[in-house]
């Protein structure tokens, strides 16, 4: 081969005089050139190739390879890469983003080496030098220049503008919780669509840059980030830099410290993989976070200085470290786990025993067997395990018509308890409940809607902590299951942040989650109020609710909660549900730009009482949009008012257009309507008026009837869902994960 030939006037295997002082050359250098130069030089000195390799770092059969190519071509031989096929330059990034989102395991390593072109070997390196690996040491580590310190590392915040990049990271020095991916994991669609974003704000070339304006916006982003964040040290990672525009170091004192890139790590890998990093050490670190910071900066017409919501409230000892002068297994905060296992279930199998004893209310081992399947030895065996455990009791025995008298089971209530928070923005709700669904204790307080979020929290701590102690006779401290929160939508579950809750402006984008295991030992769970209101349906609902529903809650807004398929469907984001823009497209009300219109009918206590009023209804207490003229339009209804019952049937019928949309895609028979606005007065209209709809209107209604009936409880509906997520949780039967964002 023409360019394997040997330089001129040397011969192949021996370096003569101009060939030897490249080869030192080479030597004294760094990179590839400088492996194979040690290499020839070494075996001219007749070293041994395993000598070699043990001097070198290397294996036995690259000192081999390199040898080889010097014997039979000479230094251009040396110049020619060992395999085709290798990419010529390593982004580092890239192989840590890939191993932090890739599935567990022995293989991963080795399956991301075939992805990307490597060897196992550079993606075992790599693994190392970021600490990855448990035998590395404590990690992570972000080899930028300088290294960022701490290994607990956030992404906090990101400045861009035509000419340089600067993200914005903060550690802590205690070690980071183990990575463990939230539930709905950063996917490619938000690493892909965060550097197209970067990209359109990036001109091509850089002669733009080169005249870009002093740095007055970066200088004061930056200080604007250490009063947002000033409980976390902060650090200044420059992705990219097109002009000499750099901020006179007088802009940093006493601000973040300030690193480049790692050497070997392109602008588009280092941010990937800070987001993975972010994203699979802190739950709070979800998809709504990095689509917000997208968004801003698909929006911006200039300089984009995006900070997050400040993780003061998340800088906690984390889960599994021992905290400061304490000891192991003292951690300051249990976990908030999507399944909650104080009472230990064994097995899949004990979990559909449980279920099928549950929707029965009572019933022999016999039929448990019939009804699930197993066999009657293994019920048996799982129903004796249970008894022993207290979870079921036996009832009186049951004569049979042949052999000996069977013996009923049913779940024993006391066995488990828990509690539930609804928050409103009229009123909080706390209810214990065991595991029958009967309520132990109720308390309320109202709350105004423009309260201070720490004023808030502390009021919502108070109520659940006197409802515990009024249930505390009733409870057994073993069996206590833990909290479960309903909260109006939409809200990040992974984070446990409420976001943008209509009518209660002031708690937007509220950690609540966390600021609540301040105060709670035990496992805690958000759920959206009317998925919570389904839950709580269909677990006290047993039997009545034994096949797919969909949930309609009326409260301050009009919900909606499906259970399909034997479990509640959350959709991707938890927030499955959001009807009131269902209703307005059913209704063919939309703005001019094509957005749904926020429909009136949807918010009950406003609207009834606005509609009643127009028809001219003058009932004592029926004006204005409150709770108290709400309740005064249903009296006036169920006295046979014309003017309140039409304004009763008029929302009635958007509320039915939407559910028939339900209907007609979901192909569901069941329809239930509950909430604290399905009052006793007002509860004839809604049935009549949607079954109506539902009825007439669907396009396969020659197939099917539908039903619609009211919730087996209404006023404490999402207080009590809320805790029965957390039996839902523990005991429905599952063959996967709790499907948690």
């Amino acid at each position: 081969m023409a360019d394997l030939q040997p330089a001129p006037g040397t011969e192949p295997g021996t370096a003569g005089a101009g060939g030897r002082e490249k080869l030192l050359g080479w030597a004294t250098g760094d990179g590839p050139m400088a492996v194979r130069a040690r290499v020839v030089l070494l075996a001219e000195e007749g070293v041994r190739d395993a000598e070699i390799a043990r001097r070198l770092g290397i294996s036995r059969q690259t000192v081999g390879t390199w040898r080889h190519r010097w014997q039979s071509a000479g230094l251009p031989g040396l110049e020619q890469r060992p395999r085709t096929g290798r990419p010529a330059t390593v982004d580092e990034a890239e192989v840590v983003t890939r191993a932090l989102l890739a599935p567990g395991g022995s293989g991963a390593g080795r399956a991301i080496a075939r992805e990307l072109g490597l060897s196992h070997a550079t993606v075992a390196a790599i693994r190392r030098r970021w600490r990855l690996t448990a035998e590395a040491g404590p990690g992570p580590v972000v080899p930028t220049v300088p290294p960022l310190p701490g290994p607990d590392v956030w992404v906090l915040g990101l400045y861009a503008d035509a000419g340089r990049a600067v993200l914005l990271a903060g550690t802590r020095q205690s070690a980071a919780a183990a990575a463990a991916p939230a539930a709905t994991v950063i996917g490619e669609d938000v690493l892909a669509g965060l550097g197209r974003a970067l990209d359109a704000l990036r001109p091509p070339g850089s002669a733009a840059a080169r005249d870009h304006p002093a740095p007055d916006g970066l200088t004061g982003f930056l200080a604007a980030a250490a009063e947002h964040h000033p409980d976390i040290a902060l650090h200044a990672v420059t992705l990219w830099d097109d002009g000499d525009a750099r901020p006179p170091a007088a802009a940093w004192d006493g601000g973040p410290s300030v690193h480049l890139l790692p050497a070997r790590s392109s602008w588009r890998g280092f941010l990937r993989a800070m987001v993975a990093l972010d994203s699979t050490s802190h739950p709070e670190s979800s998809r709504r976070v990095y689509l917000d910071l997208i968004a801003a900066l698909q929006q911006a017409e200039g300089p984009v200085g995006w900070l997050r919501e400040s993780v003061a409230g998340h800088l906690r000892t984390p889960r599994g470290a021992v905290p400061e002068g304490g000891t192991a297994g003292a951690a300051a905060h249990p976990p908030s786990s999507s399944g909650v296992n104080q009472i230990d279930l064994g097995s899949f199998n004990e979990c559909v025993v449980i279920e099928s004893v549950r929707l029965s209310g009572t019933i022999t081992r016999g039929e448990i067997a019939h009804r699930t399947g197993l066999t009657q030895q293994s019920v048996s065996r799982i129903a004796r395990s249970l008894l022993d455990r207290g979870i079921l009791v036996e009832d009186a025995q049951r004569r049979a018509t042949s052999g000996k008298p069977r013996t009923p089971v049913r779940l024993c209530g006391t066995a488990a308890h828990a509690l539930g928070l609804h928050i409103d923005p009229e009123v909080l709700t706390a209810v214990v409940i065991d595991l029958d669904g009967a309520i132990v204790c109720t308390c309320t307080r109202p709350v105004s809607a423009d309260i201070d979020p720490g004023e808030f929290v502390a009021q919502v701590v108070a109520l659940g902590q006197e409802a515990l102690e009024k249930a505390r006779g009733a409870v057994r401290e073993d069996g206590f299951l833990g909290i479960g929160v309903a909260v109006p939508g939409p809200v990040d579950i992974a984070s446990g942040t409420v976001l943008d809750p209509p009518l209660m402006s002031a708690w937007n984008d509220l950690p609540l989650l966390y600021l609540l295991q301040d105060h709670f030992p035990c496992p805690v769970i958000i759920e959206k109020d009317s998925l919570a209101a389904a839950a709580g349906e269909r677990w006290i609902g047993r039997d009545r609710r034994a096949r797919d529903f969909a949930y309609l809650y009326l409260g301050t807004g009009v919900g909606s909660g499906l259970y399909l398929n034997g479990d509640l469907y959350r959709g991707v984001s938890a927030n499955a549900g959001e009807f009131g823009q269902l209703c307005a497209i059913a209704l063919g009300r939309v703005g001019e730009d094509g957005r749904p219109e926020v429909l009136p009918e949807c918010n009950p206590p406003v609207s009834v009482p606005d509609f009643a009023a127009r028809r001219g209804l003058t009932a004592a207490g029926a004006a204005g949009g409150s709770t108290a003229a709400y309740r005064a339009v249903g009296r006036a209804a169920a006295a046979g008012d014309p003017a309140a019952a039409g304004a009763l049937r008029e929302v009635a019928g958007a509320i039915g257009r939407g559910a028939l949309g339900l209907v007609d895609l979901l192909d569901i028979d069941l329809i239930v309507l509950g909430g604290p606005f399905f009052t006793d007065d007002a509860a004839p209209f809604y049935l009549e008026e949607i079954g109506r709809v539902v009825n007439d209107f669907p396009q396969a209604r020659r197939l099917r009837q539908v039903e619609v009936e009211p919730a087996v409880l209404s006023a404490e509906a999402a207080a009590v869902g809320a805790a029965s997520t957390i039996f839902h949780a523990t005991f429905t039967p599952r063959l996967r994960g709790r499907d948690r964002p």
